[in-house]
């Protein structure tokens, strides 16, 4: 009978079956396929074989070929599945953590749900009891922001979630660039609502889906000039401190732009089929990215059955009636030569 090794002197050796009568025979599978315990790496030190097998009820690694016990008692890093009320849902996981939240999800809060009068009858609270729990959740809400940077953290996270606008994937990513701003101290002396617009505004760049520093501004109430510019500097200052130097081609504006002016696909394969026989002229360098995917829309458009006039396609773009035409020059005495 061939017997299992076992990873360290003193550990008795297993075997894999029991013929003797009355033996009890361990079976049984985990209640949900997605529950996985370690796996080992590299060669067996007893064979030399690199082929393992994972034991998910005693939570063992073996080697396939001598039955060498390489790992046991490891961590299984599922959920535990122990469900006291019966129901379909055995998981007790609970949400994941984010970035998007000052504590990143993970401390507990009484809901105001739960303090209101309809709550406080549906849980037997007396009038006494209701009043004593509603001072314990202000004494619990400013528990949790008495540091300074618990503060900027919970101010910072609520502009990026009200007001970036960006997919989940990519609001975590500004909410990351935020918090390692905060490491560095770009933050200190300057407005929390900047730092996390630029913030957005890099993210968004870095995820080749960029937004326009204008509508950044005016999304976080920068609308003043003095705050445009200042916008600009802190994203210069957070771009170049966190090593976030990706550059925006006029490409990544097609769909954005070919979105909003309502314009139909073939539209949209005709401006890419344009950009990618004129994006190596030299006459572009210097030129807003954003102005030129407006031009090449526009010219696309008028060469189509759906054109667009100047002024629809300067406001989606950006730019002026007289900047769209000095780009429409060039761009036809590229075609020219």
């Amino acid at each position: 009978m061939q017997r299992r090794t076992a990873s360290r002197e003193g550990t008795p050796t297993r075997s894999p079956s029991r013929s003797n009568k009355g033996a009890v025979e361990v079976s049984g599978t985990r209640p949900s396929r997605s529950r996985s315990t370690e796996a080992m790496a590299g060669t067996c030190k007893v064979c030399g074989g690199s082929s393992w097998d994972s034991d998910n009820i005693r939570g063992e690694t073996i080697c396939a070929d001598c039955g060498y016990v390489a790992a046991e008692n490891m961590i299984d890093p599922g959920a535990e599945w122990v469900n006291h009320s019966n129901g379909d849902d055995r998981s007790r996981v609970g949400a994941p953590s984010t970035l998007t939240l000052s504590d990143k999800g993970l401390s507990t809060e009484i809901r105001r749900s739960d303090l209101t009068s309809g709550g406080a009858r549906k849980h037997g609270m007396s009038g006494k009891a209701l009043r004593d729990w509603r001072r314990r959740q202000r004494i619990d809400q400013r528990s949790k922001t008495r540091d300074s940077r618990s503060r900027n953290l919970s101010t910072a996270m609520q502009f990026i979630r009200d007001r970036g606008d960006l997919p989940p994937q990519i609001e975590q990513e500004a909410a990351s660039l935020y918090r390692h701003s905060v490491d560095r101290g770009l933050v200190t002396g300057r407005s929390i609502r900047g730092v996390s617009a630029a913030c957005v505004y890099i993210a968004a760049r870095e995820a080749t889906i960029p937004r326009r520093i204008d509508d950044v501004a005016e999304s976080f109430d920068m609308i003043s000039e003095v705050e445009v510019k200042e916008l600009k500097r802190t994203i210069r200052l957070v771009a170049r401190n966190l090593g976030t130097h990706h550059i925006t081609g006029p490409d990544e504006y097609f769909e954005r732009f070919h979105s909003e002016l309502g314009l139909p696909p073939h539209v949209l394969g005709m401006a890419r089929d344009l950009w990618n026989k004129v994006r190596d002229d030299l006459s572009w360098q210097g030129k807003k990215p954003s102005g030129i995917a407006g031009v090449v829309l526009y010219w696309a458009s008028q060469n189509s059955t759906s054109p667009r006039t100047q002024s629809e396609v300067c406001k989606v773009s950006g730019i002026s009636e007289v900047t769209l035409r000095g780009l429409l020059k060039i761009l036809n005495q590229m075609n020219q030569d």
